[in-house]
């Protein structure tokens, strides 16, 4: 498996991949009780999902990670059918998320670290759900300006899994939060710190803390691109260009997190999956970024990050 990419169709170089967001939605029915009663979090539409793939796939895009895990309603067989249908080459997630969205539908708190990283480890290797759909990432996640200590149990046995598998760990920043506590206990675990990206960084726009992030290896998930009520893109085009200036050009992911009914075109809403490539791409562009780092961040860092490495 060292030097693969796994998606939900099986093993790919990672060279065919092509232009990659790093943290997507597609198929979403969300279980925990601060969120189930949310009807704008559930995706469950395939049509639609077909639908919104298909601009992605005009607007140039070829694989994608769909960040979905079990108390979010995850459904591999419906991602399998929708790579089939679309060719887009989708990366399928394990692991968990965090508190707020595992409460009232998972009891992690009774599992052990070791069940933990045995069930990882199966869904990377078999199959999940007892679809023989295997994931291709483990995620995890922090809640609040905190990691509390099932999620870092979480955290832990995602960094055995990697371990045993080699494969990489992307996880869940609560608005851009505990992003360096999340590292820091992933580096505690042993897990390898150039194989994680840590996520929603682009909720959060301090420098200071970007930059320590960067110097530690991992890479950087600006993956709420087009979301303006959180930062404006003009910012986040400002922030990676710092990045690059600074020498860590090539650690910084793009993604839009589309995990709401409103943001998907195929529901009515925007910006959907055109609008990275189409748009946001193109300002970064305008603002300096030459062509070959504009491609690093939709190609070869995505590539990097989801190979699989020598466990």
């Amino acid at each position: 498996m060292s030097g693969l990419v796994r998606t939900v169709l099986g093993n790919v170089a990672s060279e065919d991949l092509g232009p990659t967001y790093a943290h997507e939605h597609l198929l979403t029915r969300p279980l925990g009780e601060q969120v189930r009663d949310d009807p704008d979090l559930v995706l469950d539409d395939e049509q639609r999902a077909a639908a919104e793939l298909r601009s992605f796939v005009q607007a140039g895009g070829r694989a994608l990670v769909e960040a979905s895990t079990a108390e979010l309603g995850r459904d591999p067989a419906g991602l399998r059918r929708l790579a089939r249908r679309t060719g887009v080459q989708v990366v399928a997630a394990t692991g968990h998320v965090c508190e707020q969205y595992w409460r009232g539908a998972l009891d992690l708190e009774a599992r052990s670290e070791r069940a933990l990283a045995d069930g990882f480890v199966r869904d990377l290797t078999v199959g999940m759900d007892g679809t023989g759909v295997r994931a291709g990432v483990v995620k995890v996640g922090s809640s609040l300006d905190r990691v509390t200590d099932t999620e870092a149990r979480v955290i832990r046995a995602a960094a055995a899994a990697q371990r045993e598998t080699g494969a990489p760990i992307t996880t869940h920043t609560t608005a851009g939060t505990a992003a360096m506590a999340q590292v820091q206990a992933l580096a505690r675990a042993g897990a390898d710190l150039s194989h994680i990206c840590v996520g929603h960084l682009d909720r959060r726009l301090v420098w200071e803390e970007h930059l320590a992030l960067a110097r530690t290896g991992v890479f950087l998930g600006y993956d709420c691109v087009g979301k303006e009520q959180y930062q404006p893109d003009a910012e986040r085009v400002r922030f990676i260009l710092r990045l690059v200036e600074a020498g860590h050009g090539r650690q910084v992911l793009l993604g839009g997190d589309m995990a709401r009914r409103r943001y998907l075109g195929a529901w009515g809403g925007g910006p959907g999956y055109r609008f990275i490539l189409g748009e946001f791409l193109p300002h970064l562009l305008t603002a300096g970024l030459d062509d070959a780092d504009a491609q690093a961040l939709v190609v070869a860092n995505p590539a990097s990050f989801l190979t699989w490495r020598g466990a």
